[in-house]
C-alpha cells in the first residue's frame, strides 16, 4: 500500500465554497459605476475583458450560470441600435461626412431633429460611445447574474422586505431563467433533429412558457412557506415604516444619480446619498423588527466578501479621482477629433475590480468537488492507493 500524508502534514489548500451573493452584486454595482464615469471605448473595453475574467473564474457549474455571453450579445445589438438610431436621426454632427442619405423634411414642431441627411464619422464614433457605455453597464449586471444565485440571495433579504420576497425573487431571477429556459429548448430542438418550424413558434414561444411555468412554481412554494404573508403590526407603525422606507430609496435614487452625473452639484450627490442610506437602513431595522423568521444555513459574511466589495468598490473611486485629476482621458473629444487612450488610473480601476476573481474563494462544483485549478497532488481523490 502506498503511503499517504497525513492530514497535519499536507500543505495548506485553498478550500472551495459559493461567495455570498450580495458581495457579488456589490462588486458588479461597483464595477458598472466606474464604467459610467466614461466614453472612452478602449477603457470600456478594458472594464468589460473584466468582468469575464473574473466570471469565467468564478462561476458555477449551474445553468444560469452560463448565460453571460448572452449579455454580451445583447450589448452587440445594443450598440448596433444607437449606431443605427444616429444615423437616420442627427447623423450630421461633426464636420467629416461619410456618406449622404435623402434628408426628409420635418414639421416646425420638430425643431432640432432631423431625419437623414449627411452622415459624420463624430457623429458615429458618438454614438458607438454611448453604446458601448449602457452596454458596459448591462455587461456588468449580467456578471452579478452569472456569478450569483438569486434564490440564495432571497435568503440574504433584510427582515423587513420578507413580505415582498416573491416580487424581488422574481424579478432577480427573470433573466436567469429565460437563459436557462433557451439553453433547455435549444438542446431539446437538437435532439428532435434541429427543424425549424420558425423562431417565434419554435424557440420564443416555449421559452416564455416555460420561464413563465418556472415563475409560477417558484411563486407557488414560496407562498407555501410563507411569504407575502402580513404580521399583526398596527397602522401607525406601517405608515411610519412605510415613509422612512420611501424617504430613503427617494434619497438613494437622488444620491445615487448626482454621484453618477459629473454635472450635477456636489450637494445633490454624496450627502444626499448618504442621508438617504441612513433612512432606509432605520426603516428596513423598524420594520424588520416585527418580523419573526428563521433561516437555514444562512450564508456567511467573512473577508472574503468584504475584499471583494472593496474591489469593486475601490475601482469605482479611483474612476471618480479620474474624472477630476484627467477628464480629457475618459472623455475623448470628437471636436477636435482626439484618439482615446488608456490612463494609469482606469488601469488602475480595471486591476482592482480583475482582483475579485483572485480574491474570491473557488467555486465547488455540483458533484461537491473542487475545481480542477483549486486541487493539488495531495488531493485524496488524485492520490492512488495500491
Amino acid at each position: 500500500m502506498t503511503p499517504t500524508r497525513s492530514r497535519q502534514q499536507r500543505p495548506s489548500q485553498r478550500l472551495g465554497r459559493r461567495l455570498h451573493p450580495g458581495a457579488w452584486w456589490l462588486w458588479a454595482i461597483g464595477l458598472a459605476a466606474a464604467a459610467s464615469r466614461t466614453t472612452n471605448p478602449f477603457v470600456l473595453l478594458l472594464l468589460c475583458a473584466v468582468a469575464g475574467l473574473v466570471v469565467a473564474n468564478r462561476r458555477s457549474d449551474a445553468p444560469w450560470a452560463r448565460g453571460f455571453r448572452f449579455y454580451l450579445v445583447l450589448g452587440l445589438i445594443i450598440i448596433t441600435i444607437r449606431v443605427a438610431f444616429r444615423i437616420v436621426v442627427g447623423g450630421q454632427f461633426g464636420s467629416t461626412v461619410l456618406f449622404e442619405l435623402p434628408e426628409i423634411d420635418l414639421p416646425d414642431v420638430t425643431a432640432g431633429i432631423t431625419l437623414g441627411g449627411p452622415v459624420t464619422l463624430e457623429g458615429l464614433l458618438a454614438a458607438v460611445y454611448d453604446g458601448l457605455r449602457i452596454a458596459t453597464l448591462l455587461i456588468c449586471l449580467g456578471a452579478a447574474n452569472s456569478l450569483a444565485d438569486a434564490k440564495r440571495m432571497l435568503k440574504s433579504l433584510p427582515a423587513a422586505l420578507y413580505e415582498i420576497g416573491v416580487a424581488v425573487t422574481v424579478a432577480l431571477t427573470v433573466a436567469p431563467q429565460l437563459i436557462e429556459s433557451g439553453q433547455r429548448i435549444r438542446r431539446a430542438r437538437k435532439l428532435r433533429g434541429g427543424t425549424r418550424p420558425g423562431v417565434a413558434r419554435g424557440v420564443v414561444i416555449p421559452v416564455l412558457d416555460d420561464a413563465l411555468d418556472r415563475s409560477l412554481v417558484l411563486a407557488a412554494a414560496m407562498d407555501a412557506r410563507g411569504y407575502g404573508r402580513r404580521g399583526a403590526v398596527g397602522v401607525r407603525a406601517r405608515r411610519v415604516t412605510g415613509a422612512l422606507l420611501l424617504a430613503g430609496v427617494f434619497g438613494v435614487t437622488i444620491g445615487t444619480y448626482g454621484v453618477l452625473d459629473g454635472t450635477t452639484p456636489r450637494w445633490l450627490g454624496g450627502p444626499i446619498l448618504v442621508a438617504g442610506c441612513a433612512l432606509a437602513i432605520v426603516g428596513l431595522r423598524v420594520s424588520g423588527q416585527r418580523v419573526q423568521r428563521t433561516v437555514y444555513r444562512p450564508d456567511p459574511w467573512r473577508i472574503e466578501e468584504w475584499l471583494v466589495v472593496a474591489c469593486g468598490a475601490g475601482a469605482a473611486a479611483v474612476m471618480f479621482i479620474a474624472t477630476d485629476v484627467d477628464p480629457a482621458n475618459l472623455f475623448p473629444s470628437l471636436q477636435p477629433l482626439q484618439w482615446p487612450t488608456i490612463g494609469l488610473l482606469p488601469a488602475v480601476a480595471a486591476g482592482l475590480a480583475a482582483l475579485a476573481g483572485v480574491i474570491a474563494p473557488p467555486v465547488p462544483s455540483t458533484t461537491g468537488t473542487l475545481p480542477s485549478t483549486a486541487r493539488t497532488a495531495d488531493d485524496p481523490e488524485l492520490v492512488g492507493v495500491a
